[in-house]
């Protein structure tokens, strides 16, 4: 019954996903959907930046101007496929206290290399440039569905430029019955189908030997870290977020915000809802301890008397 539900939920997006890829390499365009068309430059502008580790790689990314740094910049790490197009709605509706950048990963859209690039410590290696903030600004990292792994290498390896972690609709190795789907279908086509398609089937399959390597670094982060899914999630099943959440043992213990209702696709829904639970993320700065000078002693005893009045 489960598995019939879903399989009625999800075709509509599974199909467009893939039509969405075909038409662009049928195309020659690298956004996956004409959302840079839907929002002036100064609200969602495209940019680009040199991948971290002297790789030599351009990266693309969609990101929020702003006339002045704020006091949080998200940075979000996608999942597979990697379109950071599928954020642009988020990108517009943030507040202006607020800034976003949404990163194509290495392999995708518009970020080099053209290649195939599995290796998640690399992909987290090319990303750490997007750590980066002005002096006073804090930065939130949030790892999307595939990103998740990634981006808690890249808060293991920079944990001073990291503010707070956030897991959303993370993939860990195991698939739920869309995934499955996915993955069968696109194992089977794999030297056929468009480039994006193929990179998101080759790391998603390929995932499972690496996850050694966000296990050991979970445990050795120190600042807050957030488990964000949805109860409907039918590519990334919640219990294996849970687990990993219940089985980590961390300085703080991992939040996790179980979103009823939700699909994998949190972005896609009412931005206002997928904002507020970022914005519960965002930790408090503590107050600063009150410093009072210590109370001098009374010393009126020492002060000399004053001569007693002469009689008349």
């Amino acid at each position: 019954m489960g598995a019939d539900r879903v399989a009625r939920k999800r075709p509509k997006g599974v199909i467009s996903m893939g039509w969405a890829c075909i038409e662009c390499a049928a195309t020659g365009r690298t956004e996956h959907a004409p959302t840079s068309l839907d929002y002036p430059d100064d609200i969602v502008r495209r940019v680009s930046f040199a991948a971290g580790g002297g790789l030599g790689w351009r990266l693309s990314a969609l990101t929020t101007p702003r006339e002045r740094p704020a006091p949080w910049k998200i940075v979000v790490v996608t999942g597979a496929p990697s379109w950071a197009e599928y954020w642009a709605e988020a990108l517009a509706d943030l507040p202006q206290d607020r800034e976003m950048v949404v990163v194509d990963r290495p392999g995708y859209a518009g970020s080099e290399p053209f290649s195939y690039v599995g290796d998640i410590r690399l992909q987290a290696q090319a990303l750490a440039p997007l750590l980066d903030a002005p002096r006073g600004q804090r930065v939130l990292l949030v790892g999307q569905s595939y990103g998740a792994a990634i981006a808690t290498l890249m808060a293991a390896a920079h944990p001073r430029k990291v503010a707070s972690l956030v897991l959303l609709s993370g993939y860990f190795g195991q698939s739920g019955p869309t995934a499955r789907w996915l993955l069968e279908w696109g194992s089977k086509v794999v030297g056929f189908i468009p480039r994006d398609l193929k990179h998101a089937v080759l790391e998603v399959t390929g995932q499972p030997t690496q996850l050694d390597h966000m296990r050991e670094a979970l445990p050795r982060l120190r600042m807050p870290v957030h488990v964000v899914h949805g109860d409907e999630d039918d590519f990334a099943p919640i219990e294996a977020a849970e687990q990993l959440a219940r089985e980590t043992t961390t300085r703080r213990p991992i939040r996790f915000d179980r979103v009823p209702g939700a699909n994998h696709f949190l972005n896609d829904g009412p931005t206002h809802e997928l904002l507020a639970r970022l914005e519960a993320c965002l930790p408090e700065r503590r107050p600063l301890l009150p410093f009072r000078l210590p109370a001098l002693p009374n010393l009126a005893w020492l002060r000399p008397k004053a001569p007693a009045a002469s009689p008349a």
